[in-house]
């Protein structure tokens, strides 16, 4: 999940928990909005560490020299 997913489920969950007033039996819109919003912050956060990680990678080029220029000696 990436930055915009998890403002995709903000965005979905303030609406069924700010917005929809209507519940069943069984179901809760309610606290499935908040369990939403949670779940969109929870990936922005994971989203914003993991791209921090990745950032901060560092990349070695490591080349190989071989100064002599005679062939191997024949088995």
């Amino acid at each position: 999940m990436g930055i915009g997913s998890g403002i995709f489920l903000i965005v979905v969950g303030a609406i069924l928990a700010f917005g929809v007033q209507d519940s069943w039996e069984v179901v809760d819109l309610t606290v499935i909005g908040y369990i939403c919003i949670g779940a969109g912050v929870l990936a922005i956060i994971l989203s914003l560490v993991l791209n921090q990680q990745r950032a901060n990678t560092s990349h070695r080029e490591v080349v190989e020299r071989r100064d002599d220029r005679t062939p191997p000696p024949a088995v």
